[in-house]
């Protein structure tokens, strides 16, 4: 086991990041999955616990149990508020988990919640790393700049946010959620989604999936990418990876295949038989560049174009386009660099909702 890579204690306030994705978000229902791929780049997850009155959110509960996460059951009690009961007992137990193993060496606090603040600071007093991650219209101001980091869920791989957003809802998601109906999922697309899980990654899908976590080790790592991190990264995010199922008999080869395939680029590491892995410094993200830029010419010969449905024009063009080739956690991402780049411009519109993209 590596000693330094960091030990992760996940905490999730369920009722206020289920109402903010659902108020905030278009109807969405909040998925777990985003943000344990987000935190498997980071480090290894060694408990999940998550708080609500989980008799409002029976569907929820199979996502969760599937991701083994506890759940801890806050009852609703005549004259008592269930938010701050949920509350407090998240506090406990983090303070607990805290002071009694020492081993935990970040906590992820998953919440929007500023009454969450306090807890923060003093888990930062404690020496812990903290982590938020909330959405970001039903986040208090005040919690951000209190963690080392903070993860906006509609930011994070895996998560499609509608196009439009409802300017209407609650903030904060403090409040007691409102029972609706919800239709259950047939059986038969949950056995689906169980084969498509296990299902080997094609080519181009396993490309993307080393690309994305190169790029997510690249942004938290303090040194070079280690072959060995990137082997750690993809097993916590799919424990049962194995570059045998696709075709190569060690993890190098598959490693020294991608990087004839100019997905990613190897060179000589401190320690034999681990080297070193990083993105390409250009590859083909040049020529993606300008297809994006020639796109949004035809699009806007007469003005700007919005973000919304662009990434399908150009799909139109070249139908294997994947921003992910580039190591790009999702297509706004990718936007930016080519505005950073001077490909495109790229401003916010408050009156259309939307990213503005055009030709300098």
């Amino acid at each position: 086991m590596d000693l330094d890579e960091e030990r992760i204690a996940l905490f999730l306030d369920y009722e206020n990041l289920a109402i903010g994705a659902r108020d905030r978000l278009e109807g969405m229902r909040f998925d777990l999955r985003p943000v344990l791929d987000a935190l498997a780049e980071r480090g290894r997850v060694i408990a999940r616990k998550a708080y609500a009155d989980w008799s409002y959110f029976d569907e929820d509960r199979r996502m969760l149990t599937r991701s083994h996460v506890e759940l801890i059951e806050i009852p609703q009690r005549m004259g008592a508020s269930r938010k701050n009961s949920a509350d407090i007992k998240l506090c406990v137990d983090a303070l607990e988990m805290a002071f009694e193993r020492d081993y935990v060496t970040t906590f992820v606090i998953c919440t929007g919640d500023s009454d969450f603040t306090p807890l923060v600071h003093k888990l930062r007093e404690l020496n812990k790393r903290v982590i938020g991650v909330g959405i970001k219209e039903s986040t208090s101001k005040l919690l951000p700049p209190a963690c080392d980091e903070f993860l906006y869920y509609e930011a994070l791989e895996g998560v499609d946010v509608p196009a439009e957003r409802r300017r209407r809802g609650r903030k904060g998601g403090g409040g007691r959620p409102i029972p609706e109906e919800r239709p259950a999922a047939p059986e038969p697309v949950e056995d689906e989604e169980q084969q498509e899980a296990t299902a080997p990654l094609d080519e181009d899908q396993l490309a993307i999936l080393i690309a994305q976590t190169v790029a997510g080790l690249e942004q938290t790592a303090a040194g070079p990418v280690l072959a060995s991190s990137v082997k750690r990264a993809l097993l916590r995010k799919d424990p049962t990876f194995s570059e045998a199922d696709h075709g190569f008999r060690a993890f190098g080869e598959m490693l020294r295949h991608l990087a004839e395939r100019n997905v990613i680029e190897l060179s000589e590491g401190a320690a034999k038989g681990d080297p070193e892995v990083s993105l390409p410094s250009q590859g083909g993200e040049t020529e993606a560049f300008e297809l994006l830029r020639d796109v949004v010419g035809d699009l806007g010969a007469q003005g700007t174009v919005q973000l919304s449905g662009l990434k399908n024009r150009v799909r139109k063009v070249r139908p294997d386009f994947s921003e992910k080739k580039y190591g790009y956690r999702g297509f706004l991402q990718f936007c930016r660099a080519a505005a950073t780049q001077g490909f495109i411009t790229l401003e916010w519109d408050d009156d259309a909702e939307d990213y503005l993209v055009a030709i300098p």
